[in-house]
């Protein structure tokens, strides 16, 4: 059973950057696809980003250019480095955890979340 922890968020200026992390315990980090997905109030769910356990990843177009996934195993985190935040950005970030990454956001394990507001 795989517990996840993410941290980071914030409220930041349009144009501004801000960092998520997701520490990971409970099993083998290195084995899963570690992701970002995001639940904006009134919006559909929708996949950000994925790292798999093979440090390949994938964006959603929507943050392609903007967002950066990383994962560092010795520390069983990933990161996400959201740069050139615009209002639309704003929402509740989760991060979540599988064997490979999903199409979307279908994760087995997620964390509880961490909002970020992007305004001025």
């Amino acid at each position: 059973q795989l517990q996840l922890v993410e941290s980071g968020g914030g409220l930041v200026q349009p144009g501004g950057s801000l960092r998520l992390s997701c520490v990971v315990s409970g099993d083998t980090f290195d084995y899963y696809a570690i992701g970002w997905f995001r639940q904006a109030p009134g919006k559909e769910r929708e996949g950000v980003s994925c790292i798999s356990s093979a440090a390949i990843t994938n964006y959603a177009d929507s943050v392609k250019g903007r967002f950066t996934i990383s994962r560092d195993n010795a520390k069983n985190t990933v990161y996400l480095q959201m740069s050139s935040l615009k209002p639309e950005d704003t929402a509740i970030y989760y991060c979540g955890a599988r064997f490979g990454c999903p199409g979307s956001y279908d994760y087995d394990y997620k964390g509880q979340g961490t909002q970020v507001t992007v305004s001025s």
